[in-house]
Parts: structure tokens; sequence; C-alpha cells
């Protein structure tokens, strides 16, 4: 675990805002298929099957709706008083370029310049300088330098935490310079827990014109592998942690955790966040994440009495637990109940959107698509002392089955960027019990 504080090297310095630069510039019964609102309708022909590349396609996508994105204010904006002070943050999977390479099975369908990293780094840029937001969370990132040479200038101060072992990517943070200052800075590599080789980051910051606006701020990639939930909880058990102990240690500074955490809104992971605990035993491994039922097939409900079979079948199966997987998973040995000591809302559930965009828990339906996968693994949690104040809507389902797949003509990535506005709260709630990190 590494730590770095204002003024330390491996931070970087903005320059000068440039206006030309601002204008050029992925458990039992809980599967991952997207429960549609009762009146939400969808063609039964619907198939999201992947066709091989022929020039007829990118015809058919001149003829897409534009992207259109709407902020949606939740009913906490009325209670929140005009002094409180509030900020905005982005968390967003740019989708590394080298795992678009080696991945190319999953974006057979998106022309060959969508995928063009020189494309999707202008796309990018100018959708993160257009929300302006004051913090951005990205995962993903193997082109750090590229994106803080536009970032910097707009002024922002930025760090970035690669993977450990062959991976080149890692999670990258930014804030607004002339509204944050760097208190606190600390890097997590997994490995080190073995938790495989992914990493997080956590910073504490101080608003420059408020008294007491102390922020703790985590990003994290959680493991891709459905398979290994036990190191998926692990992972997020441990940034949870840490963040807690930051927290206590700049005067119970509220939290925000951004990320691409690798489970959907049905799953049991899902639960673990949203409720502090889970009791192992009741789950299958396997199934921790969601994401096995979530091929965009069975979210539109071809096959899914096939899968739910499956996963019936599984749970009897291969539903045990070794005492190694408990450990990974709870951090203690011989315990079979997994805790974190934060108590955690999704600012997207807290602030209620249009039916054709939400499930029924409020979540997106839908922050990632392509050839293999539609739903939502993005989530941007925070904790007692922030209200979400209002959030940036996803996309309905039906125009995002009609770009063929992301990236896009202007979406720079296979998932989409969530964008949170949060004002802080003059009481702040105690946090509840501390769990030691082991």
């Amino acid at each position: 675990m590494g730590c770095c504080r204002a003024g330390s090297p491996c931070l970087t310095t903005p320059r000068l805002i440039s206006n030309a630069a601002t204008r050029c510039l992925r458990p039992i019964f809980n599967l991952c298929y997207i429960k549609f609102p009762r009146n939400y309708t969808s063609s039964p022909t619907a198939s999201y099957s992947r066709r091989r590349y022929n020039p007829e396609h990118r015809r058919q996508l001149s003829s897409a709706p534009d992207i259109v994105r709407h902020w949606v204010e939740g009913d906490a904006l009325s209670t929140v008083p005009p002094q409180a002070e509030r900020f905005t943050v982005v968390s967003y999977n740019i989708l590394g370029d080298r795992n678009m390479s080696k991945h190319g099975d999953l974006y057979r369908n998106v022309p060959s310049n969508y995928l063009d990293w020189n494309h999707r780094k202008r796309v990018i840029c100018e959708e993160l300088l257009g929300l302006n937001p004051d913090i951005i969370c990205l995962q993903e990132v193997d082109k750090y330098y590229d994106l803080l040479n536009v970032l910097e200038k707009a002024g922002y101060l930025g760090s970035h935490k690669r993977r450990t072992g062959g991976s080149v990517d890692g999670c990258a943070m930014f804030w607004k310079a002339d509204k944050f200052q760097l208190l606190e800075g600390e890097s997590i590599e997994y490995r080190q827990y073995g938790l495989r080789d992914n990493v997080a980051q956590l910073s504490v910051f101080k608003m420059h014109e408020a008294q007491s606006g102390r922020l703790v701020v985590g990003n994290i990639h959680v493991l891709y592998n459905p398979s290994r939930g036990d190191v998926k909880l692990g992972q997020i058990r441990f940034l949870s942690s840490r963040a807690h102990i930051l927290s206590e240690k700049w005067d119970t500074a509220p939290i925000v955790l951004a990320g691409d955490y690798n489970s959907t809104p049905q799953s049991p992971i899902y639960k673990f966040l949203s409720s502090s605990e889970l009791n192992l035993m009741l789950h299958n491994r396997r199934e921790l994440s969601g994401q096995r039922q979530c091929h965009p097939s069975q979210v539109l409900g071809l096959g899914r009495e096939k899968g739910i079979l499956f996963v019936l079948m599984d749970r009897f199966l291969n539903s045990s637990w070794s005492e190694e997987e408990m450990n990974v998973a709870t951090g203690a040995p011989k315990s079979h109940i997994a805790l974190h000591p934060l108590k955690l809302n999704s600012s997207y559930a807290m602030v209620k959107g249009s039916q054709t965009t939400r499930d029924d828990n409020g979540e997106p339906l839908a922050t990632s698509y392509h050839s293999k996968f539609l739903g939502t693994v993005d989530y941007l949690w925070y904790s007692d002392g922030l209200v979400a104040t209002k959030v940036l809507d996803t996309l309905p389902i039906n125009i995002l089955k009609k770009t063929g797949g992301l990236p896009f003509k202007k979406l720079g990535s296979d998932h989409l960027a969530l964008v949170s506005e949060f004002a802080f709260l003059e009481g702040k709630i105690e946090a509840t019990e501390e769990y030691a990190i082991s």
C-alpha cells in the first residue's frame, strides 16, 4: 500500500487553462437479467446476437438517435440549505486500449474508427470537460498521460495507480485544483494481501472555500472473474476498511466510493455493499457477482428459463466454500460472515429516474454494453455526512440497442460515465463499528 501527500512528485500540477483545449477536447435466485418496470415493452423478437461486420452496419448506425442524457434531481435537494457545499463526481471505466485490442470479439459490430484510441480519447475528454466535474475517477486507464495532457490544461491535478502483474491499465483520479486541496493520498495493491493484481486509490480532500469540507474519495476496479466472488468481496471489504480508517483520521470525513464493481444490482455483492454484511453460507461463490446471466439475449428474456435452471443446479452442485475462500472473502479465519464498517447508499438508487432507464432497485438498467454483457456494474456509493442531490441519468435500453454496441460515435467506452452531485450535511451520523483489517 503506497502513500503520497500533497506536494509529492507522484502528483501532477496543472498548467494554464486553455480555451482551445476545453473545446477540443462490467447468488442464488439473484439473476443478472434486468427486471423491467411493468409498463416497459420490448419487441419479443429483439435479439442481441452478434453478426459479422458488414458495410451496411455503419449505415444503420448513422440513423441511430443522438445520445442525450438528462440530469435528475433527488427529493433530498429541497432539504439541502442553499449555503451547503456541493461537488460533482464522475466514475467512468474508459476501456483500456490494450484490453480492447485483446478482446476484439466483444466489439465485432463496432466500426474500427470508433475503437481507435485517438477517436476515443477525444470523445472521452470532450465528455469529461463538458460535464465539468469537480472530481473524476477513472478505471482501465492505460494512457494516463494522454488524458493528463488535456485535463491539466483545464485546471485538474491527477494521480494514477497501475495494476500489478502483466496488465498496464489501472485507476486514475483527477480533481479541480482551484476547488480541492489534497491532504493525503493512498494507493492499494491487492497483490500484497493475496487478492490478485487489482488496485485501488484513496484520497482525502479539503474544499478550499469551506471550513470543514473534508472528503474521502475511493476509486476501484474490482476483479472481473465471475467465479471469484471471494476475491471480489475481499477487495471491496479492504477498500471500505481503509476508507473508514482515513475518515476517522480526518475528523469523520464523509466518503464517496466510485468504481467498476463488476457486480450487478441483483447480486449478493451489491447486498453486501448496501447492508454492510453477507452470510457466505447462503450463497454460491460462483454466483456472488450476478454476472453470469448478463448476456444481452438473457437480459431481454431469451433463454432466461435455461439460465434459471442452470443457477439452481449450480447452487446444489457447487455451493461449498473452502476455508481459504472464506478467509479471502471475510479476512477472518473460520468466519463465514463478511463485514465492512461503512453505512453506504448508492447515489443513483437514491435519486429516482425514468422507468426507461432504471430497474426496480432504482439503479440504471445498464451501465455497460458489448456483445457479451448488458447490465450495470458501475456505482457511486456514499456515506453519512453527504446527500445525493442529483444524478446524470443513463440511457434507455432501446437507445443502447440501436448503437449496436459500445463504443459509439459520441461514447468513447463500452461503459457509461456515472455522474452525481453531492452536498455536505451539517450533522454527521456516527459511523458503524470499526472492523479490523486482516
